[in-house]
């Protein structure tokens, strides 16, 4: 076994996920640190109608690519349930090239239909035409490195089935920091604000995605990649997409529901949208501990369910929700002290500022909820039942949140109002989904009498 590997079919869980979990969250913390620090120097250095630009895309961009992102999840499950049965590297190797031919192949379409619709997208979110084209430039730049994401997120996607999540961690400080130079040069010294963010996000993916690759090329284990073996398995594809594509839909229904709530936050004006994306782009760091709890639990249920050991799947979700709500708390009173700091970091004007203060407490105590609901998820995805959960989402999520932000009267109320549909569909999606695991948990019983 690879020495950065951990054995998740023996011995303690509670360790485990935290050595899983730990490097997880500071990976996922520095991919975020792609998009804040797009925020943050196009918000110190360009302008509010560029931070406005650049946070205004966010649900777009996420739309078409989460279809491709969610093939990620069903090469982690499947590489993960190979990997908790005996004699399976020839799967292991034939699921590792089909997903890179596939990140590859789809990167570069999903990237070329995403410069095309990026336009029509934006009008049909509203985006003000003082910003319309600063959007557009970037939404547009971004596309065009949608192969790099993809390369990148199936790779370290296949690290994290046996446990490695050190390595990405690694690759991710190494082009977090070349964003951070690349995006200070291009907006202060080449003047180029917007399309500068856009490129150096673009050339940091490409970066991270060529070390991930070079890795597995140079590995001598089952996770060994060769371009003379790159294949489409078109039965391991299928069942690829029987986990990925659900959850990529979900992740598709999320950006629906958001795109549908940004719409109706762009009706309040460039200074309230500004506000929103700097205290998004806070919420998106307690999103990373969250997924990262919930990338564990799928990990770990899919080994452990691999090798027929449910007793130490039902441990896992019960260690995966205390690590939840404990990470929330945490979290969400740093953040709530702090408030006023950390948005002051995006952007000085006071009016932003206090726009942002509203979302964030609206936002950020709640949150531990979500994260409860995600690691239900994680556990349904991890034992094969992948459709369930987009339907939760569907429901809880996607549509209560259309029709709250299409009934209220943005004339009569704040945007605060807006903001109270998460916490109030998270609640939902938290029951629902734990009715769902109950049920799948009972079928998994029955399969093993």
């Amino acid at each position: 076994m690879n020495r950065k590997s951990i054995d998740m079919t023996h011995g303690s869980l509670a360790d485990k996920l935290v050595i899983f979990c730990l490097p997880l969250i500071a990976a996922n913390i520095l991919q975020l640190l792609f998009n804040a620090a797009d925020v943050i120097v196009v918000g110190r250095f360009a302008g509010s109608n560029s931070l406005a630009a650049v946070g205004s895309t966010t649900s777009a961009i996420f739309l078409l690519i989460n279809v491709l992102m969610g093939l990620s999840v069903g090469v982690n499950v499947m590489i993960a349930r190979f990997l908790g049965i005996t004699g399976e590297e020839e799967k292991i190797s034939r699921t590792l090239h089909t997903a890179v031919s596939v990140s590859i192949i789809g990167g570069a379409g999903v990237g070329l239909f995403g410069i095309v619709i990026a336009g029509p997208l934006l009008r049909l979110m509203s985006v003000p035409e003082e910003i319309f084209p600063l959007s557009l430039l970037y939404m547009r730049i971004y596309f065009a490195g949608t192969a790099f994401n993809m390369l990148y997120n199936y790779g370290a996607a296949a690290l994290r089935a046996r446990g490695d999540t050190q390595r990405p961690l690694i690759y991710l400080t190494i082009s977090g920091v070349l964003n951070v130079i690349l995006n200070l040069f291009f907006v202060i010294v080449l003047k180029i604000d917007v399309a500068g963010v856009a490129l150096a996000t673009i050339i940091s993916q490409g970066v991270s995605a060529i070390m991930v690759l070079v890795y597995l090329a140079r590995s001598n284990d089952e996770l060994h990649f060769s371009v003379r073996k790159l294949c489409i398995d078109r039965r391991l594809l299928v069942n690829m997409m029987k986990i990925g594509v659900p959850a990529g839909l979900q992740m598709c229904l999320f950006s629906i529901a958001n795109m549908t709530v940004q719409g109706a936050i762009n009706k309040y004006g460039a200074v309230t949208m500004a506000g929103s994306s700097a205290a998004t782009s806070i919420e998106s760091f307690m999103y990373s501990a969250m997924s990262a709890l919930h990338q564990g639990c799928q990990t770990f249920t899919s080994q452990n369910a691999g090798a027929g050991k449910y007793d130490r799947v039902d441990r896992v979700i019960k260690i995966c929700l205390l690590y939840a709500l404990i990470v929330g708390a945490v979290l969400a009173t740093i953040m709530d002290v702090f408030r006023y700091p950390l948005l002051h970091i995006y952007n000085t004007d006071p009016a932003v500022i206090e726009a942002g203060v509203i979302r964030l407490v609206v936002m950020v105590t709640p949150y531990f909820i979500y994260g409860m609901a995600d690691v239900f998820v994680g556990a349904i995805r991890g034992c094969g039942h992948a459709l369930s959960p987009v339907i939760a989402t569907l429901i809880c999520n996607c549509l209560f949140r259309i029709l709250w932000t299409t009934w209220l009267d943005t004339s009569k109320y704040g945007v605060e109002y807006i903001y109270y549909s998460f916490p109030v569909t998270w609640m939902l999606l938290l029951i629902v989904v734990f009715f769902i695991w109950r049920r799948v948990r009972r079928q998994v019983a029955v399969q093993r009498i």
